[in-house]
């Protein structure tokens, strides 16, 4: 895992100001129930040196304004 030094002030998946990111190159596993930091993760696949990558970009329930519904999240994207 990486941080990228050029990742965007926001997210490019939902435009919404997150947390932290992170950028993988092998395997990853997500498990976000009963997540007390972070409620979701934005995935945009990248690449470096010609090689696949995956951006994670961590938000916080405060971010997304989470209450307990599936809209919570999808009323952030454009």
């Amino acid at each position: 895992m990486d941080v990228p030094a050029d990742a965007p002030s926001h997210c490019p998946v939902c435009d919404v100001a997150y947390d932290s990111v992170s950028e993988h190159g092998g395997g990853v596993m997500v498990n976000l129930l009963d997540n007390a930091r972070y409620r979701r993760v934005c995935f945009e696949p990248t690449g470096k040196d010609s090689e696949p990558r995956m951006r994670f970009y961590h938000h916080t329930h405060e971010q997304v304004g989470a209450g307990d519904t599936e809209d919570d999240a999808s009323s952030n994207r454009r």
